[in-house]
């Protein structure tokens, strides 16, 4: 009789794993994890039943904490004006906490057809229209929620690219007077 698979080893596991993946990247074998967690790919194919099944789990674990962080950084604050609320999130997304998060979904975003998630490039616009929406409606202007979404987005592209993040800095931060205007 076989064992009985244990949720929270399971859990620590898929703990231990996201966090390997979001500070070195999806690997293309199991071993790195398997190392990083201090088990075998055999417990992992166990608890996880396949590499993809495994990785997908990664990826949506790391993907809920993004939501987690970055949704908590762009909820409008009692007292302070929402484009505070968003340079500081955009110093936050783009500094050391966020790197790991836009390396690892800037990769997938990339990936045209991705078969690990195939609605990522979606999940990852919509998931934000949302809360900017509600952050933006404080100053009277929900409806430029997709406005600042794709500058946010575009920035990152350009930050991501160049690695210029005074200019990207500066742009944002050009950006963000046209809407306290």
């Amino acid at each position: 009789m076989g064992r009985r698979p244990r949720p929270e080893i399971k859990e620590r596991l898929l703990d231990a794993c996201t966090d390997h993946a979001l500070a070195h990247g999806l690997p293309d074998r199991l071993e790195p994890l398997a190392r990083a967690t201090g088990t075998s790919a055999r417990m992992l194919i166990y608890h996880f039943g396949t590499r993809d099944a495994l990785l997908r789990a990664v990826l949506g674990h790391a993907r809920q904490r993004q939501l987690d962080a970055f949704g908590a950084l762009l909820r409008a604050r009692p007292g302070e004006r929402y484009t505070t609320t968003l340079s500081n999130a955009w110093a936050s997304m783009t500094g050391p906490d966020g790197q790991p998060f836009l390396r690892m979904f800037g990769r997938l975003r990339e990936s045209s057809v991705d078969p690990l998630w195939p609605e990522f490039r979606r999940a990852a616009t919509t998931d934000w229209l949302g809360p900017l929406a509600d952050g933006l409606a404080g100053i009277g202007r929900p409806e430029l929620a997709t406005l600042v979404l794709a500058v946010i987005r575009g920035l990152l592209l350009d930050l991501d690219a160049t690695g210029d993040t005074a200019r990207t800095d500066q742009a944002f931060r050009q950006f963000l007077g046209t809407l306290d205007r």
